[in-house]
């Protein structure tokens, strides 16, 4: 997870912030005009929701760079991000500082995302941005193949995992 300065797309400045699945690539991203821990704190509940109701993911740790948004290591149930993830119980693992590769996976998101829909791109307005970015998601999560998955869409892997699960119960 991490907030990520939005180049070209708006004269105001914007921010994305991204959750992705570490195994199954799932990935749900938001735009933000501030980089503050509440709003922060609110797109990402947004996207733990999204995630859940949509493909029945379930976090139980998010690992966060540690920016301000993110982070409060001295009093973390007074941080608006931090008490989020202790009243869902969800632990919070923080990347190592100055080591993008800890967070490697959001990292390639980002320049999947960089290159497929940022890039030599110009948006009329945030608004239009927020469009493009949520239907590209749909495509990235259900049809888009991924060759970390051996060619599967990341709904498919989830499924074959969720399935794999249930078995085994």
């Amino acid at each position: 997870m991490a907030a990520r300065y939005v180049p070209r797309a708006t004269p105001v400045t914007s921010y994305i912030i991204s959750l992705i699945d570490s195994c199954s690539r799932l990935a749900w991203a938001e735009v933000l005009t501030s980089k503050k821990a509440l709003p922060v704190m609110f797109k990402t509940l947004k996207m733990i929701n999204t995630l859940n109701v949509t493909y029945g993911l379930v976090f139980q740790e998010i690992m966060s760079d540690n920016g301000a948004e993110f982070a409060s290591r001295t009093k973390p149930d007074e941080h608006p991000f931090e008490a989020m993830l202790l009243e869902l119980g969800i632990k919070h693992r923080y990347t190592r500082p100055y080591r993008p590769q800890t967070n490697g996976k959001v990292e390639r998101f980002w320049r999947t995302l960089d290159d497929d829909v940022i890039e030599g791109a110009t948006f009329d307005n945030l608004d239009h941005f927020a469009n493009e970015l949520f239907e590209y998601l749909i495509y990235y999560n259900n049809l888009r193949p991924h060759q970390a998955l051996t060619g599967q869409t990341p709904k498919a892997f989830a499924a074959t995992k969720t399935t794999a699960i249930q078995s085994a119960n």
